[in-house]
């Protein structure tokens, strides 16, 4: 089973995406820290939008066997730059989350993701759980 760190902005959905690929309860709480499960690294927000965090996140990535960019489809922007990928040496995969919200633009944000460089996308719904399982089979354990 490979292990994945989750890396993207505030309420992008990486804390609901870690409990439905644990199948805990979905739940709502804020991340204020890095948390290490099974198969997924947790991280906050904040340490991918604020810049001087977002070193200990390229550290934390060593950690993981996979690193999973988060776009939520209702996000008005993207933190990730154009081919930020190569700057990983691990496999880097997208994840679109929120899918279903009423104000998604599921299209926008897997745009975003193809442009940072991602060539494997997922497209969840962490409360339905939509696409779960097929990224859990990704991750080995499908």
């Amino acid at each position: 089973m490979k292990r994945m760190i989750l890396i993207g902005r505030s309420e992008s959905g990486k804390t609901t995406l870690k409990q439905a690929l644990s199948r805990e309860k979905i739940q709502y709480y804020k991340t204020q820290y890095i948390h290490y499960e099974d198969i997924i690294i947790d991280t906050p927000g904040e340490y991918a939008q604020t810049h001087h965090l977002g070193y200990a996140l390229a550290l934390y990535a060593y950690e993981a066997d996979v690193v999973g960019l988060l776009a939520a489809a209702t996000e008005p922007y993207t933190l990730f730059p154009p081919n930020i990928t190569c700057m990983v040496n691990r496999q880097v995969i997208g994840i679109v989350t929120k899918i279903h919200d009423k104000n998604a633009n599921v299209r926008r944000a897997e745009s975003w993701l193809r442009n940072a460089g991602c060539k494997k996308i997922f497209f969840v719904d962490s409360v339905t759980g939509e696409g779960v399982e097929e990224l859990l089979g990704y991750l080995g354990e499908g």
